[in-house]
């Protein structure tokens, strides 16, 4: 099939980001057309001056500086979905997301849709066994990025602040119960068995891990099942049904939030905070430090592992009250360590 020429206006996007370092050729920008990751052609300049906008230079730049061989543009293209926000990005965006929360379980050679429902005794062990079946052959990290960075500052005998939550469910000690939890939801878990798995996983909180069972107890008595609100609650298929009920607009501003968030913070760990260590105790002494780096799984590159964390961290937005507005205000914190000068 013969190539349509590239038109001047292509040529012109081209120039533009070679000005800025970067090599663009058309057939690329025709990709990143087709994938919506650049609007159509006819957006790409202002109507009063027939210029290219600036935004579209630097979306052009932004794509082909993660365009690099072998490598995903990831998440990368999440955020130009989000922030073009019309029918069709959000249509794509949400197969996007949920495609991520899906994949360990494909992966594993488990269909979430296949999972046998309700409390018998054959639908529980077969859960069981589904779960157990991702774990198998798979490389368990010893610690979650907190945790990284925790041991990282210990060797530097740098003092950073106490956590202020118990370890995620990337943690070792945790994967068992949440691989059941995320196959079979909450009911698949016996909760002394989840506060023992805790307990394996941050013995240093022991007092914090005795005040969440005295909220659950209490609750309990009160008639209230506390896991049943977890975020957790349904499992993985709890977590898609989130992300397909959320209205277009909702979806695009969680991950426009989410995706935004995971770039300031990956530029402030990993290219200012080196230089400038108070920045990570500035960062960790914020509550939303635990509330989304530590609970969350925050994985600060692109790929699958990055994907699958700002898909988790979309679900929180949309479902847990308040979550959205503190990523919020930690994201202007986060703007006003970027603005300052580097050291």
């Amino acid at each position: 099939m013969t190539r349509t020429p590239p038109s001047a206006l292509d040529l012109a996007l081209v120039a533009a980001a070679g000005k800025l370092g970067f090599t663009i050729s058309p057939a690329q920008l025709e990709r990143w057309r087709t994938q919506r990751w650049l609007p159509r052609a006819a957006d790409w300049t202002a109507p009063e001056t027939g210029e290219l906008r600036p935004e579209t230079v630097h979306r052009a730049a932004w794509l082909a500086d993660a365009s690099k061989p072998g490598r995903s543009i990831s998440w990368i293209g999440w955020t130009f979905w989000a922030i073009d926000d019309t029918p069709e990005t959000a249509t794509r965006l949400r197969a996007a997301v949920v495609d991520a929360l899906e994949r360990p379980f494909r992966r594993a050679g488990v269909d979430i849709g296949q999972v046998p429902q309700g409390d018998t005794n054959e639908a529980f062990e077969a859960r069981q066994e589904m779960a157990a079946g991702m774990l198998r052959d798979r490389r368990i990290p010893r610690r979650d990025f907190d945790g990284t960075v925790r041991a990282g500052a210990a060797e530097a005998e740098f003092d950073l602040p106490p956590s202020r939550s118990v370890a995620n469910m990337f943690h070792q000690a945790l994967m068992d119960p949440g691989a059941r939890m995320m196959v079979g939801g909450v009911d698949d878990i016996g909760f002394e068995e989840l506060m023992e798995a805790y307990e394996a996983a941050s013995p240093d909180q022991t007092e914090m891990i005795e005040q969440i069972r005295i909220a659950h107890r209490d609750a309990a008595l009160a008639g209230v099942d506390l896991l049943a609100q977890s975020p957790m609650a349904g499992g993985l298929r709890g977590l898609i049904r989130a992300v397909r009920e959320a209205d277009d607009q909702r979806l695009c501003a969680a991950v426009r939030a989410c995706t935004k968030g995971s770039g300031a913070l990956g530029i402030l760990l990993m290219q200012r905070a080196p230089d400038e260590p108070e920045i990570l105790r500035t960062l960790m002494a914020d509550v939303m430090w635990d509330q989304w780096v530590r609970v969350g799984g925050f994985v600060p590159v692109l790929g699958m592992g990055g994907e699958a964390a700002i898909a988790i961290n979309v679900v929180y937005y949309l479902v847990i009250p308040g979550w959205a507005e503190d990523l919020e205000r930690y994201q202007g914190l986060m703007d006003t360590l970027l603005a300052q000068p580097a050291a």
